[in-house]
């Protein structure tokens, strides 16, 4: 029975976020006529690589060492908020993609992390580069572990957003989520945004939810969000494996030689950062922050200070 439920709770961790791309739709209706600021996230070019036998929507923009970032459950090139891209991208070259089969990109999306994994630095052989930093958040986070321990060689650093290890983890989901996470698209609204990926009872992360998706809002395609139950289905086959977690991942951080950075909301209905308690103890390369009165995408509510954070970390 454990077992079964640490299936449906991590399951219903990776649902979160199919609600977000409707509920920026619902929101920022009135956003739609505005136009791209100087923004280089918003001017960065979409660009394909080809990948197997098909064609792999990225894009690119900074300077500096590379940083390869993984989205979220039905997140597409466009569903990052720019400013956060923009204050990362001063000092590092930043690179954001969609997996195969979602968004702007061809073919189908892989069944397993290792395969998920592979699109990574599949998509760093294509631009030639040998050694980068990798960056997930939420369901990209556990594909930013995997390519972390597959690939000690040509990962620098490692940053995981609002995500949680592989294995088991003692902290289930919120009621909250089925009550905002799992209503039909057309119904979801912005409280609902406001539940799953911020502080509803804070004012301040309320008023960082409509400044965030006024910014996204302006390069949006909502037509390149994945909507089929089939694709949906995809994401959902690795999960169980992610709890068995048959190669030890969770016990490999003891010995891990890669730094990494793990930043969490201290409200994040899904993945919860006292699920990190247990293993921060015995992984000496791991560091650990919390953003208060926050909740699924920190990164989001304080653009200026997550990017600070990773920076720092980055470069030294």
């Amino acid at each position: 029975m454990k077992r079964i439920k640490l299936v449906s709770t991590l399951l219903a961790a990776a649902l979160l976020s199919v609600a977000s791309a409707s509920y920026s739709q619902n929101f920022s209706t009135a956003n739609s006529a505005v136009q791209a600021s100087s923004s280089p996230a918003l001017k960065a070019k979409t660009q394909y690589a080809h990948i197997g036998d098909h064609k792999v929507g990225y894009r690119k923009l900074g300077k500096g060492t590379p940083v390869i970032l993984i989205n979220r459950f039905r997140g597409t090139l466009d569903t990052w908020d720019p400013l956060f891209l923009d204050l990362l991208a001063q000092e590092n070259t930043v690179i954001i993609f969609d997996q195969s089969g979602i968004g702007y990109s061809e073919g189908i999306l892989p069944l397993t992390m290792q395969d998920l994994a592979a699109e990574v630095t599949q998509l760093a052989d294509y631009l030639k580069i040998g050694k980068f930093n990798v960056m997930g958040w939420s369901y990209g986070g556990w594909v930013a572990q995997y390519v972390t321990f597959y690939n000690p060689d040509r990962i620098l650093k490692t940053i995981l957003i609002d995500n949680n290890p592989m294995g088991k983890n003692e902290v289930a989901m919120e009621p909250k989520f089925a009550e905002s996470g799992m209503k039909a698209n057309k119904d979801l609204g912005f409280e609902d945004y406001v539940t799953l990926f911020f502080e509803p009872k804070s004012e301040k992360s309320r008023l960082a939810a409509k400044k965030s998706l006024e910014r996204i809002s302006k390069r949006m395609d909502y037509s390149k969000v994945p909507e089929r139950p089939e694709v949906l289905q995809r994401y959902f086959a690795p999960i169980a494996s992610i709890v068995a977690d048959a190669e030890n991942f969770r016990g490999a951080y003891t010995t891990l030689k890669t730094p990494v950075l793990v930043i969490s909301g201290d409200h994040d209905i899904s993945f919860s950062f006292e699920n990190w308690y247990p293993l921060i103890k015995k992984a000496p390369t791991t560091q650990f922050i919390v953003f208060p009165d926050a909740g699924h995408g920190p990164q989001d509510q304080y653009p200026e200070l997550a990017s600070s954070y990773i920076k720092t970390f980055l470069k030294n």
